[in-house]
């Protein structure tokens, strides 16, 4: 029998492309690596350069010998912690890295990738680059790949530690800019900005305030031992303050796999809730909706949340960090994917962790409703005019108020006007259900449901007469506006311009008239042919004659010109032919239906010489469906009509008052 394997596995360079080129998805993930290649080096400090179409990394730690680089930073899958358990770094750092894969990152952004590096009193250089990799693939050899050397003189790192330059940069690279990765750099590791690891860019160092989120925190559970530096990180330069903080157990149980035996592990860190989601969403677009996984001091997953189905509303306004160095504990499996970003979600110790951060977000959720709830009491009763709707309820309609304005603070507003116009519609619905007795379905309402509302306030009648109310309100502005301002002369012009499309200048229940076209166009044509008896200089003195129907009543309008005398049966002769051109027109259509024609004139007629002979005329008209309205008498009958109704409708003057009072208080 031969001593050859009868069976051989080969592995191809083609790996590459899977393990580097196409491996990571965004730059501050591929620089993370270099990063933790640093921190694994027991650098203190190192310096990222970013020019035009060149990253400079430069470290001060360990550095490497020739050696070293073949058999660890070149060797593809060098697992530094399978061959020395338990290993901590000269400096007593726990170590970072572990597939031995990080460093192929780098060729996801950048086509070439040089590296320098000094220890002690050795200097190494070499070059890699995409295209010799793949034409190296192309050819497809068995021998190894082998970077191109650079001699010592071609060297630009003088002293100890490590430095990678990337050229060749691809497009998502050039679109980052410092800012942005400074703060993209800090919410991906917490070891970066303490006393003995300084990463800078560009010259500036990266600190913990660089997140730029603990600002927004409105509320804070935070977990493990010393975990009140997170209250201070809120505090330090809070836009607003710090409403609640909470230390929380940060005790997990894990049981191996074959249940065995169990573990008690220890987790840090915090979740917190901000005062609007809109906080969550950066200039550059980044999420920060999210409670990422820390590992080590480096990002390990990007969202723990994407686990939980839950879409109750208070999910929109959370974010948190939690470190469990307990997911890579050394001598145990790694169960990180291979872009380190993710964890394989269902190995025992994912599932614990999962089943405790769901345990802290229904702990969460409830505080949060209370608290919110709470705050949103306090806030409506800065709105005096709010304050005192309040206090004028009693005892338990004061309760469910309260209960009412805690869900509207739970609901997502782009806005003060959006919240402001939510306040006025729920004031106003609760009103209209104190009268029916049914407050009570208020407390079936939640954030999740709160369309709901809408179905109620649909068949309110009370509201309807708010509603109502309003609308006369802002017409009998309109009318004293143009009684006010309007002179005698151009009031004719103003009437004639707006008569025909608000017809509730002549009758408030003509809302609105009914769109005909072939109707009118048909009417119209038929006015056109009659001969309504008029002189030339009649015919140059009518402004015009309209058709509109507006609550199942065909109308006939006819303005003329305000310094025209007319007498009762010359108008009467006029308009008479134009009422019975359209009863024509209806008869045709198989429609009998009311017909009534006004006239709009300027001076009072001829033959009105006394109260007697204007009330026969009118009465005479009246059975001919013809009425004959002054200029005058239009604006101050609307007035004295809608006036009335204000007067006859206390209760929705009262609930109009409080909604316009809250409408100018949140606006003062």
């Amino acid at each position: 029998m031969s001593n050859s394997s009868k069976y051989q596995m080969t592995i191809n360079l083609n790996v590459l492309n899977h393990l580097g080129i196409n491996l990571y998805s965004n730059v501050p993930a591929v620089l993370s690596e270099v990063v933790a290649n640093s921190w694994d080096a027991d650098a203190e400090t190192v310096d990222i350069q970013i020019e035009e179409g060149k990253i400079t990394i430069t470290d001060d730690g360990d550095g490497m010998t020739h050696a070293e680089i073949n058999k660890k930073y070149l060797m593809v899958g060098y697992e530094r912690r399978k061959k020395h358990q338990d290993e901590r770094t000269p400096k007593g750092r726990d170590v970072m890295g572990r597939k031995g894969i990080g460093k192929l990152s780098l060729f996801s952004i950048a086509n070439i990738v040089r590296v320098e590096t000094v220890k002690g009193k050795e200097m190494n250089g070499f070059v890699m680059s995409v295209k010799a990799i793949e034409d190296h693939i192309s050819r497809k050899e068995q021998i190894p790949y082998e970077p191109d050397s650079l001699p010592n003189d071609k060297l630009t790192l003088c002293k100890q530690g490590t430095r990678v330059i990337l050229t060749g940069l691809k497009k998502k690279v050039t679109q980052i800019s410092a800012a942005a990765l400074q703060k993209r750099l800090a919410r991906r590791f917490s070891i970066i900005g303490t006393d003995d690891f300084d990463v800078k860019i560009n010259g500036e160092s990266v600190t913990v305030m660089d997140r730029d989120y603990f600002h927004k925190i409105q509320y804070l559970w935070h977990f493990g031992n010393k975990s009140e530096k997170y209250v201070e990180f809120c505090k330090r330069r809070s836009t607003h303050k710090l409403e609640n903080e909470e230390p929380r157990d940060s005790k997990i149980e894990v049981i191996d796999e074959d249940d065995s035996e169990s573990c008690v592990y220890s987790v840090k860190g915090w979740i917190g809730t901000v005062v609007e989601p809109k906080e969550l969403k950066d200039e550059d677009a980044d999420n920060l909706n999210k409670i990422v996984i820390m590992v080590r001091g480096k990002l390990a997953q990007e969202d723990i949340l994407e686990d939980f189905p839950e879409s109750s509303i208070y999910t929109k306004y959370l974010i948190g960090e939690i470190h469990a160095d307990f997911l890579d504990l050394d001598g145990k499996k790694d169960i990180a994917t291979s872009n380190r970003q993710e964890i394989i979600k269902d190995d025992h110790r994912y599932i614990a962790l999962r089943e405790w951060v769901e345990g802290e977000l229904k702990n969460i959720r409830s505080r949060w409703t209370e608290l919110r709830h709470k705050t949103a009491i306090d806030d409506a009763r800065d709105i005096p005019s709010i304050a005192e709707w309040l206090d004028g309820l009693r005892e338990d309609r004061k309760r469910q108020a309260h209960a009412m304005l805690g869900k509207i603070n739970e609901l997502i507003m782009d806005d003060a006007t959006d919240r402001a116009d939510f306040y006025r519609q729920s004031i106003l619905l609760f009103e209209k259900l104190k009268y029916k007795g049914l407050l009570e379905k208020l407390d079936r309402v939640s954030a999740e449901n709160i369309p709901a509302l809408t179905e109620i306030f649909s068949g309110l009648d009370e509201i309807e007469a708010y509603l109502y109310y309003e609308i006369v309100q802002d017409r009998l502005r309109v009318i004293r506006k143009l009684h006010e301002q309007v002179t005698e002369d151009a009031k004719e012009k103003v009437i004639q311009k707006y008569l025909y499309d608000h017809l509730w200048l002549l009758n408030p229940s003509w809302d609105r008239a009914t769109s005909q076209p072939s109707m009118e166009q048909n009417v119209q044509r038929e006015f056109a042919k009659l001969d309504a008896g008029l002189t030339p200089e009649e015919k140059s003195g009518r402004y015009d004659i309209k058709y509109k129907m507006t609550s199942g009543k065909h109308v006939i309008i006819e303005l003329k010109k305000a310094d025209r005398i007319l007498s009762h049966n010359r108008l009467l002769d006029q308009v008479e032919k134009y009422g019975n051109a359209l009863r024509k027109l209806l008869r045709a259509s198989n429609k009998n239906e009311p017909v009534e024609i006004i006239c709009i004139v300027g001076k009072r007629l001829s033959n009105w010489e006394d109260a007697e002979q204007e009330d026969r005329s009118r009465r005479t008209m009246a059975q001919q469906d013809v009425r004959v309205v002054l200029y005058d008498e239009l604006i101050l009958d609307a007035e004295r009509n809608y006036q009335a109704y204000l007067d006859k409708n206390e209760e929705a003057g009262r609930i109009y008052n409080i909604v316009q009072s809250i409408e100018m208080d949140l606006n003062s």
